[in-house]
Parts: structure tokens; sequence; C-alpha cells
């Protein structure tokens, strides 16, 4: 299905989503505690509206924060999609809609001006804690200013820009800090300025239109500009202008900017933080802060929250329908024919749990998408599970993929276990010691929930009434099972 994204900005989204009855207005909320409580509330129940708190105690009217955008039919006009169609159909028609704009390419188009040069705080006046940034979980280090946020960077080897999605926290009124997973492409470009020791300079969005944050969180190869992908998606140029410290390309309708550098060697405590696994991966540390030399605001400024919860939630429903179209896009890249459908879990976090269906071809075959989808560019970072099934299997319906793991793998035989595996500090299931010696590895496990394939013809058959006489005792006697 062709893409039709009709917004530009964050408030043109926030009038389109309005219009469908799926925002409201919470006033007089606190940033202390209820926002955070409302906020889980919210995330929890994937038909809960869009949330937009104002007149927060102690801020000023108008400096608002937007929460719970991913969800509902939103989660459709975000990507350019009819409100009706279901999230594996909005993943399918997206990882074709993908495809074609990674192909093609629009560069961003700078401009001398736009509305995020409404407000330029420079200088003594800067002033980070101006805005109702929540506190987001009771137990994380600080406030995180930086949740449904990006961060724009350049190497300073090869000059091309990155667009990449990080953890904000406030340190003080002028000074922010942030944590960044070993191997993205933001920290390969800090660990670059740190060997060289000079700053690096570094342009944090706070408030952006949701499409460009959720390209943001893709995995797009290095040396290619997050923004050309957007525009190109979009089909339209996405309008930057130049950070006036920096020189680096912001939004120009971005809502809340702030920009400054990162000297080598400087850091602080940071965290810590309630993550996208649902727990405090990791205790608090010494991380980077940026010293922050120009905050750029529009007028009534929107911050964007999207804070990880206990999954499944908007930060994992949202990664779920991109992250599910790039490993399917990677297994056809690697080779892997006949899949049928890729589920990321949003209980997993979008990472830690994959599903696959095949229709399989020869021996070997579910073995092969297992491995490849355990390792590819979309699944390897934080990944646990991979259950390959049969195309019989909706492998988006966690009840069908258990059902088919459970009954159709032998765990003698059914498993591999794959060791060392790229992970995160944030994976709760690490040992301390291992962490304590900077090991983020973990393993996978790849489980064949395929009929064996030299015996499928003789597995037993599924009890499942024929589709189609489903289908027509439905239309005849369905009213009266309402």
């Amino acid at each position: 299905m062709k893409r039709n994204v009709t917004y530009d900005s964050l408030r043109d989204f926030v009038q389109q989503i309005d219009a469908l009855g799926e925002l409201r207005t919470i006033k007089a909320a606190s940033w202390e505690e209820e926002i955070g409580a409302l906020t889980d509330v919210l995330q929890h129940d994937e038909k809960a509206p869009a949330v937009i708190f104002d007149e927060v105690p102690g801020y000023p009217k108008g400096f608002r924060v937007l929460v719970n955008a991913f969800g509902g039919k939103r989660q459709n006009v975000i990507l350019g999609f009819p409100p009706d169609l279901s999230k594996v159909e909005v993943s399918d028609s997206f990882l074709g809609e993908y495809r074609e704009a990674k192909s093609q390419r629009v560069p961003y188009e700078v401009v001398e001006t736009g509305p995020v040069f409404e407000n330029i705080i420079e200088g003594d006046d800067v002033n980070v804690l101006k805005f109702p940034t929540p506190f987001w979980h009771p137990g994380d280090g600080g406030r995180y200013i930086g949740t449904g946020c990006f961060n724009v960077t350049k190497d300073p080897d090869e000059g091309w820009v990155n667009v990449g999605t990080y953890r904000i926290m406030i340190q003080n009124e002028k000074q922010v800090g942030f944590y960044i997973s070993p191997g993205k492409h933001g920290r390969i470009h800090r660990d670059k300025y740190e060997e060289r020791g000079e700053k690096m300079p570094v342009v944090m969005v706070l408030g952006a239109d949701p499409l460009t944050f959720l390209i943001a969180c893709s995995a797009i190869p290095s040396g290619t500009c997050e923004y050309d992908i957007i525009g190109a998606y979009r089909e339209r140029p996405l309008k930057c202008v130049l950070g006036k410290h920096t020189g680096l390309p912001i939004p120009a309708d971005a809502e809340i900017v702030i920009e400054g550098f990162v000297e080598p060697g400087k850091t602080l405590p940071e965290g810590p933080f309630g993550e996208w696994t649902g727990f405090y991966g990791s205790p608090g540390d010494e991380a980077p802060v940026m010293d922050i030399k120009a905050i750029y605001h529009r007028h009534d400024p929107i911050l964007v929250g999207c804070p990880p919860q206990v999954p499944p939630g908007e930060n994992s429903r949202s990664r779920a329908i991109l992250r599910s179209a790039i490993i399917k896009e990677d297994l056809s890249k690697a080779g892997v024919p006949d899949v049928r459908g890729v589920w990321a879990h949003e209980v997993g976090g979008a990472r830690m749990l994959v599903g696959v269906a095949i229709k399989q071809r020869y021996p070997g075959h579910a073995r092969q998408a297992g491995h490849i989808a355990a390792q590819c560019s979309g699944g390897a970072y934080a990944g646990k599970y991979v259950v390959v099934t049969d195309e019989d299997v909706d492998v988006s319906d966690l009840n069908e993929l258990m059902s088919a793991m459970v009954f159709r793998s032998d765990p003698a035989t059914s498993i591999d276990i794959i060791q060392k595996a790229w992970s995160t500090a944030l994976d709760p299931s690490i040992p301390p010691a291992k962490k304590k010696e900077k090991d983020f590895t973990n393993s996978r496990a790849i489980i064949d929930a395929c009929r064996p394939f030299h015996w499928k013809d003789q597995y037993p058959k599924i009890c499942l009434p024929d589709p189609d006489a489903v289908r027509r005792a439905k239309e005849k006697f369905g009213k009266f099972l309402l």
C-alpha cells in the first residue's frame, strides 16, 4: 500500500490525531509524580489516547508535555497509512515503502530560519530547567528530558551526519548527561572525538514530529543520514536550520533543541533509569556530559515524552512495527526464501522475542532463518529468543507463537544456542561480575518450532475448523455471539 504522510511537524500531527478523537488534555498534573504515573497507565493500553499535559504546576501555561503518541489509529497516521490497517498490515506495508525510501533518499534542505528559532537562549541565560521535565520513574537518578528525542552528531573522519535516539538526563541548568550503548553510531562518533582529544558537537532535539523520531530509532546503515531517509519516505526534503554553535542540521520546525559540546573525559554521575527492558538494568555510573551553549524553542513548546516502561508499552509498540519490517528485509537480503511473517514482540521490548514464519523449502531452512534473524542488523543488538514457525502461524499473535513453540519443538533437539552475542548493560540477566568487566554480551536461543522437514507431511493434523466454514458461520450467526 502506498504511503501518504500528510503532516510535516509535530503540531500538524497533533491536529490530525485530535480530529481522530485520539487526543486528550490534562491540566495541573505534577512533574514530580503524576505525569510519570499517568503515562505508565496510558502506555499499557494500546487503545489509550495520546495526552498533552498543560499548566504543569511551577511552569507557564503552554509549556506542554506530549505522551503516548504511538498507539491506536495514530500509529498508522504516523507512517502514512489508513487508520483501519492492522499492525501486521502496517508493518508489511511499511517494509515496501521503507525499502523504496532507502533506495531513493532525499537530502535534507538547509533553510535560513524556522519556528525553532522563535526563542534563542544563550550564555548566562541558558537554563534547561525551564521546561516541565517529568520524573518518569520513582527510582530514576534524575529528570530525563530526553526520552522521545534524538541526538545529531557528525563522524569526524568521514563527515556524515547521524541521527540516533539516546536518553538525556538533566544534570543542572547548563549541563545534560547522556548514555549511549557501545556499538551505536553516536557512541562510535563520541569515541572518535575522545581518541582525538577533541570536543564533540552535539544537537539534541527534544520535540519533533513522530516520523522523524521513529526513523531515528531505526537501524540505518553507517554512513547514511536518517534525515535523507525521512525526506524520501515523506517524498519531500526535511527542512533544516543549522545550529548556531555546531553547524549541525536541526529540523526547522522542531519544538525544543539544546546544542553544545562534549569535552573529552568530562563526566558526571548518570542514572539509573528505568529502561526499555522494564528494569533498572544498570546502576548509576559516570557518563559524558554536554555543556549547553544554546537552547532553541518554539512559542508554547511541546516536550515529547516516550519513557520506557515495563513492556508492552508505547516504546515497544512503535519499535515492533519498524523492527519487524527491518528484520524481514534483512532476511530477504540474506537470501532466505519464503519468509511469510516476522514480528518483534512488544512483550520482549521489540527485541528479545522475535517470531519468524516461513514456508519450508529445504532441510535446514528453519535454522538458517533463525540464525540470521538473531544476528542481522535489525536483530543483533540485545536479542534473546528467536522462534521459527511454519507459515500457518500468525507470529504476531503471542498465543499462536507460544502454542507453536511448545507443541512443535523438542527441547533437546530444536534449540540452538549462540554464545557471546551483542547485548547491553541494560540487559537485567547479565550477572554483576560480567557487567563490572564491561562484558555486555548474552546468549541467544534459536527455537525451531517448525514441523520437522523430513516428516512434516506425517505430522499430526491440527484440529481446527475450515476457515471458510468459520467465515460462513460468522456471517450467518455472528450477531448472536456479540
